[in-house]
């Protein structure tokens, strides 16, 4: 046993570096198939950043509610000259295709600013000078949409959707026109097997609430969207953020094989592990917007080194040198010395790379490894601009994203299960409260009250389940129309059809058992009437919510203001108060409350040319309904017009929504 320990540590002591680099690959990956199932097929890319200065107005990125939540005006704001500082300084670089370039840093270093320069989202900031050229041209936002993929750090995916369905709708949507079923589907198992998703293909992706795949899988989902159309440039924000060390390091593996498949691969963090960092081609180091090291990330130690900052042993150098060029804001003179550490170590890599054409350093004493910085086998048509391919048009867009809502919408079993057991709940609850009187009528007012309760209750659960439910699709939403993936009107008329089922059944559990247990007037007639009233009126209350969330930024004032209007139209509708004895202003919104018309609907299908028997003392009179009805203020306008006029106010609030949708871009992180 001795010996052969003793053996096993000369084994050790006379191991290589590269056999020890051999053995950490085989510790921390599980990915042991390096293999490439689809490259990228088209020119080689080049991303170049010219001496790039973006400025960045934090006035402008703070919302209007937000003013107001601060007891502010929102057209008030900050000086121009306080509220501006400068997000990039002096930054230029050129990557090609077959190279990952890594930007770390601190945060507040710059790096979520210059990814919105790349991908031309710049919300809020403007470039000073410098430009940026995708495959030698100046970039813009038609260039962008198609060499450039952008995987944002927050995964958003519907989560009863499984990986491949998920997947599959997307190719749907985004790949041309020119594509059969057969090879959408090849491709969908392509991506699959590249990102080695194989084994949860058919697994939920989830969320939070509803159990799914993993969050390294749904990460590489979330990869698997944008590389679908195959892209040539591949940015990332934060890939690893949330993810243990172990799935981050895989994830990063994977992204290093797809950067060997002839693509240019730009990710963004903050400060990778060492066997990550290994990974990388190239690294940028930046802090408070400038670049602090730009080069092979295997020479940034020799840089570092040769300028005073060697790197201690075992340590890891991303951790290290980003802790050397942080700003430590922890007291004034700290932040001072800190800082003008950091701008001088910034002068002095400009000056070392500033008649370089690409910008990075090299090291002297031996040239790069041709992994370290792949130049592309074939030359470079800095002329080259992606063929125009003819996308999905609208109508495929549209059953693609119909589709796509019901089958989420479906096999969300718990909250279909609730919706169910309240719908049921309630209509028993009411039905029963007025059961048992056989065939003697109820009185006028009962009857009166049981029709208003009927289309009042049921309309005003509806409004915050509507209202949740954009809220949770908002940020999904705003990301694929940024994106390209749709345009507004597929979305609008998919979110409005999709819902019908749901909104069909919720109403027929509501609607039969209140009906048929309270007595109200026989007939198949009447009882059709009745359902297609309470029908339009719940669908125009989903249309109002529908449209108070896409206009409104936050989920708490799009409640309100829905609340706050289902109230004064229920308050307007009729029942609390007679029509005739409301002033000018309320009379106007009883005009446009769709409980009021719901309400004379109903009882016109209740009354209308029918004698209602009423008691008078020991006596029994009869009363024509027509007459209580013009006694009501409630028989003012045909039973045809009251449908013509719900109609009218769904169409309004529908022409609203799609207004909302197609000129408010509310951002998804607008939200308290």
């Amino acid at each position: 046993m001795a010996g052969k320990a003793a053996e096993e540590r000369g084994l050790q002591k006379g191991a290589t570096p590269q056999d020890a680099s051999g053995l950490q690959d085989r510790l921390f990956s599980s990915e042991s198939d390096n293999s490439l199932y689809f490259t990228y097929s088209g020119q080689p890319n080049t991303l170049e950043v010219r001496d790039l200065n973006y400025q960045v107005d934090l006035a402008s990125q703070v919302p209007w509610f937000e003013h107001l939540a601060q007891f502010k005006m929102p057209w008030t704001s900050p000086s121009r000259q306080n509220s501006c500082e400068l997000g990039i300084q002096n930054l230029s670089f050129k990557v090609r295709s077959g190279q990952m370039l890594a930007i770390i840093g601190s945060s507040g270093c710059g790096r979520a600013s210059l990814l919105d320069v790349i991908t031309g989202r710049g919300h809020g900031g403007k470039i000073k000078s410098g430009q940026i050229w995708i495959n030698g041209q100046p970039s813009s936002p038609q260039l962008v949409r198609k060499c450039v993929a952008h995987v944002r750090q927050h995964d958003q995916l519907l989560p009863n959707l499984t990986v491949r369905e998920t997947l599959a709708f997307i190719a749907q949507m985004r790949l041309p026109r020119t594509f059969s079923q057969t090879q959408r589907d090849k491709r969908v198992e392509d991506v699959i097997a590249e990102l080695r998703l194989r084994q949860c293909a058919d697994t939920r992706v989830g969320n939070m609430y509803v159990r799914g795949v993993s969050g390294g899988e749904r990460r590489r989902v979330s990869i698997g969207v944008q590389l679908l159309w195959n892209p040539g440039i591949l940015i990332l924000d934060e890939p690893t953020s949330g993810l243990d060390s172990f799935t981050a390091h895989n994830l990063v593996k994977t992204l290093f094989r797809l950067a060997k498949g002839n693509r240019l691969v730009l990710v963004s963090l903050h400060q990778p592990r060492s066997d990550i960092f290994r990974l990388f081609d190239l690294v940028l180091l930046m802090t408070s917007g400038t670049p602090i090291y730009l080069g092979a990330a295997q020479h940034m130690v020799q840089y570092f080194t040769a300028i005073g900052y060697p790197c201690p042993r075992y340590s890891n150098p991303a951790d290290f040198y980003v802790d050397l060029t942080s700003i430590d804001r922890r007291s004034r003179e700290q932040e001072l010395a800190t800082r003008e550490k950091a701008q001088s170590l910034a002068a002095l890599f400009l000056e070392k790379v500033r008649d370089l054409d690409d910008f990075l350093w090299k090291a002297e004493t031996k040239d790069l490894d041709e992994d370290t910085c792949v130049e592309s086998l074939t030359p470079l048509d800095t002329n080259y601009l992606p063929s125009p391919t003819k996308m999905p048009g609208a109508v495929q867009q549209f059953t693609t994203l119909i589709r796509r809502q019901i089958s989420n919408d479906f096999r969300d079993l718990p909250t279909l299960l609730i919706h169910g057991a309240e719908a049921c709940l309630m209509s028993l609850t009411i039905g029963f409260l007025y059961f048992g009187h056989g065939s003697v009528q109820l009185s006028l007012m009962d009857t009166a009250a049981l029709l208003f309760m009927i289309g009042a209750l049921i309309p005003f659960n509806v409004i915050l389940d509507v209202i949740s439910k954009c809220y949770s699709e908002r940020a999904m939403l705003y990301y694929e129309l940024e994106d390209g993936l749709y345009t507004t009107g597929p979305y609008f008329f998919a979110k409005i059809l999709g819902e019908l089922p749901e909104h069909c059944a919720y109403i027929i559990i509501y609607g039969m058992p209140t009906y048929w247990l309270a007595n109200l007037r026989p007939g198949l007639q009447p009882f059709l009437l009745h359902f297609l009233l309470v029908w339009l009126v719940v669908f125009c209350c989903r249309i109002m919510a529908l449209a108070a969330a896409a206009l409104l930024p936050t989920f708490h004032m799009a409640s309100f203001f829905s609340n706050a209007l289902y109230n004064s139209f229920y308050l307007t509708g009729g029942f609390m108060i007679n029509l005739s004895s409301l002033w000018t202003v309320p009379a106007w919104i009883s005009k446009v409350s769709f409980l009021r018309w719901c309400f004379e609907g109903l009882m016109k299908i209740q009354f209308s040319r029918r004698t209602y028997k009423r008691p008078l003392g020991n006596l029994t009179i009869a009363v024509s309904g027509d007459k209580i009805l013009s006694a009501m203020e409630l028989n003012s306008y045909p039973l045809y017009a009251i449908y013509l006029i719900v109609i009218g106010l769904s169409g309004g609030f529908m022409v609203l929504y799609y207004v909302s949708l197609r000129f408010i871009k509310q951002k998804p992180s607008q939200d308290w």
